[in-house]
């Protein structure tokens, strides 16, 4: 249960960043941040996806972990697409903060896992 809401958090994330890095490139002409913010940003929820058919728990625990590092990487792209003025803090805040949910339910889901397997 808390996976699927963890996912669809994902999902709702990357199709922001999908939106968010389309209007960049279009009204910015901007694409070497955007790119590297579209690949991590959708990179979050395709590994949280790939989880659901790990092959037993280190598996899971792994590609959670790869989860994790691409929504570090995510608020990295984005703090610096908001202190280089490509994206304003009304729009920066909303993204971050998602990002920040979703970072916080992975840990616990690892923490969680680790706990159950010892």
């Amino acid at each position: 249960m808390a996976e699927s809401i963890m996912l669809e958090k994902a999902k709702d994330f990357a199709v922001s960043i999908v939106n968010l890095c389309k209007s960049i490139k279009e009204t910015k002409r901007e694409t070497v941040l955007t790119n590297q913010l579209l690949r991590s940003g959708t990179s979050i929820g395709a590994n949280i996806h790939e989880s659901k058919y790990a092959h037993g728990t280190a598996d899971f625990i792994a590609k959670m972990q790869i989860a994790l590092k691409e929504c570090y990487e995510s608020e990295y792209w984005l703090e610096l697409l908001n202190r280089t003025g490509y994206i304003p803090d009304e729009q920066y805040k909303p993204l971050h903060n998602d990002c920040g949910a979703i970072r916080r339910m992975l840990i616990a889901s690892i923490n969680t896992t680790k706990e159950q397997a010892k």
